[in-house]
């Protein structure tokens, strides 16, 4: 259904009766945190992506925090990650008073690079302990080669796959789940929403009930069954100083509605990155992303070619904006945010492929809600900002034509 206005927007949720009524049913039923709800969510998480533990939080960046935790990072270990992300993925190691240990993307994608990765573990001496891959956009990072270097080095692996669900690799496994555990992110502008919320997935019984301990006060008990018991069973001890990251069944049971909805929603984003690849393919001013069935489309990332038009890509930001466009940056990398560069001393041209995809790059609105018109204004502002600020103006006349 399209709710067209004036204004598109970069993300709207789809939230209907359905979701409105599980939540009613919630408020009504007496029990509003952390219970049945939370562990159905995570039950049906678990089985549709076949794993043995799927562990609901109120954040993904909750559930990195605590995968990490959990496979032992301490002060000063070391855990390899991209720059090219949002900031969760490598706050989480500060938090345990590690370092992020930065590894440039690939020149021709948005991942980082399995090559970068082998020649860090070769020639650096650091007491590497984990990787962090990060599925950008939604299509999977190279994880046979990762996780081929993550064995032969004895490291741990944590997927971000907090744009991955429900997407599988090329090999055919649900994104997320092939490394020692990976998260899944549920925040409102993500493929599925419980508004905030995200879910640790792992085969790993250690990592799990580590992590079940952690994420509420260290408690070794889950609180609906000391609050719900028929018998008295107000006992509990604190065995770790742990965490506040319970996801309440409020939100869960969104997420339990938004689940049956995943494969759906997945259609229609996928038919929309269609569309946008076969419109405006011959645009050479533009770099698409490839159009795969492996991929949750949970972001369509444009490239502009900076040789063949007058304006930058901010600039390029601004018009759409102007003609009523919403758009957004993933990711400015962390390696030039004043943190890291503080902590670390990093320069910009240290990642040069990660600067180089920040300084081209930007995302159009893909959602399930993104009627036909809107994708048409889309489209077709695009086509007249490539046709108005082309180098070659009679080149791109013809593409189009």
């Amino acid at each position: 259904m399209s709710r067209h206005t004036d204004f598109i927007p970069f993300s709207r949720p789809r939230i209907s009766h359905e979701e409105e009524a599980a939540v009613l049913r919630v408020l009504r039923s007496g029990w509003v945190t952390t219970g049945q709800e939370c562990l159905g969510f995570e039950r049906d998480l678990a089985e549709m992506v076949g794993v043995k533990h799927a562990l609901a939080m109120n954040s993904g960046t909750a559930c990195l925090h605590l995968g990490l935790e959990a496979m032992g990072i301490k002060k000063d270990d070391y855990v390899i990650t991209t720059p090219y992300s949002f900031t969760a993925s490598s706050e989480i190691i500060r938090y345990l008073g590690a370092h992020p240990y930065f590894v440039d993307i690939d020149k021709g994608n948005f991942h980082i690079s399995s090559e970068g990765i082998d020649k860090c573990l070769h020639s650096e001496k650091k007491n590497f302990k984990a990787i962090l891959p990060v599925h950008i956009a939604g299509e999977s990072c190279d994880m046979s080669a990762i996780l081929e270097l993550a064995q032969k080095h004895g490291l741990k692996v944590l997927e971000d796959g907090a744009h991955s669900f429900p997407a599988k690799d090329k090999e055919g496994y649900f994104q997320g789940t092939r490394g020692d555990a990976g998260i899944y992110s549920f925040y409102a502008n993500k493929t599925i929403t419980t508004g905030e919320g995200g879910m640790l997935v792992t085969n790993d019984s250690t990592i799990a009930e580590r992590v079940k301990i952690m994420r509420l006060h260290g408690i070794d008990r889950e609180s609906w069954d000391r609050y719900t018991s028929t018998k008295p069973k107000w006992f509990y001890q604190v065995v770790e100083a742990g965490y506040k990251y319970n996801l309440s069944d409020i939100l869960a049971a969104i997420g339990r509605v938004q689940l049956t909805k995943a494969m759906e929603f997945l259609e229609f984003r996928a038919a929309i990155a269609r569309r946008y690849t076969e419109e405006l393919k011959e645009l050479d001013c533009l770099v698409l992303p490839a159009f795969s069935k492996y991929h949750s489309w949970h972001l369509f990332v444009v490239s502009i070619v900076s040789e063949k038009l007058t304006i930058n890509r901010d600039r390029f930001i601004e018009v759409l904006a102007e003609k009523g466009i919403g758009t957004s940056v993933h990711f400015i990398p962390l390696h030039i945010m004043p943190y890291y560069q503080k902590t670390y001393g990093f320069k910009p041209e240290d990642f040069p492929h990660a600067l180089d995809k920040y300084q081209r790059s930007f995302s159009l609105p893909i959602y399930p809600d993104l009627g036909i018109n809107e994708q048409e204004k889309i489209i077709d502002a695009i086509k007249g900002i490539c046709k108005n600020h082309y180098k070659k103006s009679l080149a791109v006349q013809k593409a189009l034509q």
